[in-house]
């Protein structure tokens, strides 16, 4: 899926010397190769923190420079984990410019190998989507999602606990090192799009003194301070969304369209308003739906005119995705579950929610981390990779993002002096895969450690 690969791709590169393999990697054919690349297996602990205990294999796999070779770049494919073998097929060209003085190295990242037919040890789970659950509204139903939750963590966690447990994108970054020392080729350069990118900024804390360059693109802020402003920050980014949507409707033929959506959620949120089918919507699922589709931009704006109309009275049908789930949903989150803040008592989700909503009237807390940590109440692994502020002794890092993005990119690289961000004034996710000049840009700063001039726009 195109998408999903543009969503998370990872990049390690190291530049200078020639690159020397160690014989850690023995490089050969993969199986049923179509793309001219090469494979390899490492094997790493599956609790990094027993290195002398349980072994997995994470396969690799590189696209050999076709110029001289300064290093190699490792590519991985997040969401939060993906194969990055087969998702390398369809996109090998893209990095035909990066591979002129660059080996391209994937890899299938721990846990999600099996899920996605990959080559790598997988985590052996019936991976899902669910719907996200709505914000409980006494203790009986917070004690019911926690169960729920709990329940759905269980059916994954028994059949391999241990790996279950150390799925964090902390664990990955240590994968990662791993990958780095095996190479042999000196520091690492990263590219992290989409939720790789949080692969990007664990490694960043965990090991510092070894990134060389760091790119993330298209991802969210996993650094900050205070993460209830970081909550509130992403509410904001959404509100805007939809302030450019109301925006075009003030200048087009749908004037009527902002008051009739704020007369709607404030409905479905004492009503649910049903769709054609039956399914019922709360005033969440619609501000949900309605952001997702705001930040598609103009060509996505007369749909979601014509749903909130429809909705307004009394048929949400037009809501609903043209294909996939019927509510707003996320995948079981094995990975998520272990690096986000988790709601600890309703009375706190309660404020949140209330804070969120003054911040953002129109969008309130639908797609933030305040209603996706929902899903981790109850889960029976902690927090493992919590938020924290990248370390100020790193090199300049260079971000990239559309709408929204940039700003949470730039806010992740804000503790990390010289770093520069590039904007796409458009709709989006990721950068790499989609904008030649912003391409370009990363690819020069990887290979060159030069970062383009600010206002970096694209």
């Amino acid at each position: 899926m195109l998408k999903s690969i543009a969503m998370a791709l990872t990049l390690v590169f190291s530049g200078g010397a020639p690159a020397q393999e160690t014989a850690s990697l023995d490089w050969a054919a993969c199986p049923g190769d179509k793309i001219g690349m090469e494979c390899a297996d490492l094997r790493v602990p599956v609790d990094w923190s027993k290195p002398e205990g349980r072994q997995i294999t994470l396969k690799l796999g590189r696209l050999k420079a076709t110029g001289r070779a300064e290093g190699s770049a490792l590519v991985a494919y997040g969401g939060p984990g993906a194969p990055g073998i087969a998702y390398t097929e369809p996109i090998v060209d893209t990095w035909a410019g990066l591979r002129k003085r660059m080996h391209v190295v994937v890899w299938d990242t721990r846990g999600y190998g099996e899920q996605f037919r990959g080559r790598s040890t997988g985590l052996p789970c019936v991976w899902t989507r669910v719907p996200i659950p709505a914000a409980p509204r006494d203790d009986a139903e917070w004690g019911r999602l926690s169960d729920t939750n709990r329940g759905l963590a269980e059916a994954c966690r028994h059949k391999d606990p241990e790996l279950f447990a150390n799925m964090s994108s902390a664990d990955h970054a240590r994968d990662m090192e791993a990958i780095r020392k095996a190479l042999g080729d000196g520091g690492l350069n990263y590219y992290g799009a989409s939720y790789a990118g949080f692969y990007g900024q664990a490694y960043a804390r965990l090991f510092p003194g070894q990134v060389r360059t760091m790119v993330l693109d298209g991802t969210w802020n996993h650094s900050p301070a205070d993460w209830g402003k970081e909550v509130e920050a992403m509410a904001r980014s959404n509100e805007r969304s939809l302030t450019r949507f109301f925006d075009w409707c003030a200048t087009g033929g749908c004037r009527d369209v902002p008051r009739k959506w704020r007369s709607l959620v404030a409905g479905a949120d004492r009503e649910p308003v049903r769709a054609a089918d039956g399914v019922a919507y709360t005033g969440r699922d619609l501000r949900s739906f309605a952001v997702s589709s705001a930040r598609q931009g103009r060509a996505a704006w007369p749909g979601l005119a014509a749903a909130i109309r429809k909705a307004h009275g009394g048929d949400a049908s037009a809501f609903l995705p043209a294909r996939g789930a019927r509510y707003p949903d996320q995948a079981t989150g094995v990975t998520e579950c272990t690096d986000w803040p988790r709601p600890t008592s309703r009375s706190a989700l309660d404020a949140m929610t209330a804070r969120l909503r003054k911040a953002a009237p129109n969008a309130g807390a639908a797609n933030t981390m305040a209603t996706a940590g929902l899903a981790c109440v109850g889960w029976p692994v902690p927090v493992t990779n919590p938020p924290a502020p990248l370390p100020k002794t790193l090199p300049p890092l260079l971000g990239a993002g559309a709408w929204g993005e940039s700003d949470a990119v730039t806010r992740a690289m804000s503790t990390v002096p010289g770093s520069v961000t590039i904007t796409h004034d458009g709709p989006g996710h990721t950068l790499y895969t989609s904008n030649p000049c912003a391409r370009t840009h990363i690819d020069r700063y990887l290979t060159d450690k030069t970062l383009p001039p600010t206002p970096a726009k694209c």
